[in-house]
């Protein structure tokens, strides 16, 4: 069975993903992922790219690097993970719902993404 290859605040993105994104080939390619995921493979936590990432256009910018390490650093110590570990992705993602999202910490943790006003937090996203 596979392992997937997932960088920390992916989990806050995948859960609001709405068919947008920086290009088609990435909406494709998460939209994707998510699919796989919701079958709730195994994950490992990565620094760097991951398979979330492999068709994004910005995946090179010194700024997408610096700005989503900030966001992974800040969820795997929040959700008290550590890149390396490997579990289920729903495991994953119950951890990031219950620890970032239900209580409304998303914003402080990546409030300056782009993306951020599709992340509305709703009890059943």
């Amino acid at each position: 069975m596979k392992t997937y290859k997932i960088r920390a605040h992916h989990g806050m993105c995948l859960t609001f993903f709405q068919g947008k994104g920086y290009s088609g080939d990435f909406v494709e390619n998460m939209g994707a992922m998510k699919k796989i995921l919701e079958q709730n493979p195994l994950i490992r936590l990565v620094e760097g790219y991951d398979d979330v990432c492999a068709a994004c256009p910005n995946k090179l910018t010194e700024t997408c690097a610096e700005k989503a390490s900030r966001y992974d650093r800040e969820v795997l110590r929040r959700c008290g993970l550590s890149v390396g570990d490997t579990m289920p992705y729903l495991d994953f993602s119950k951890n990031v719902i219950e620890t970032i999202l239900r209580p409304s910490l998303r914003g402080s943790i990546c409030g300056d993404c782009q993306w951020s006003g599709l992340c509305l937090w709703k009890e059943n996203p």
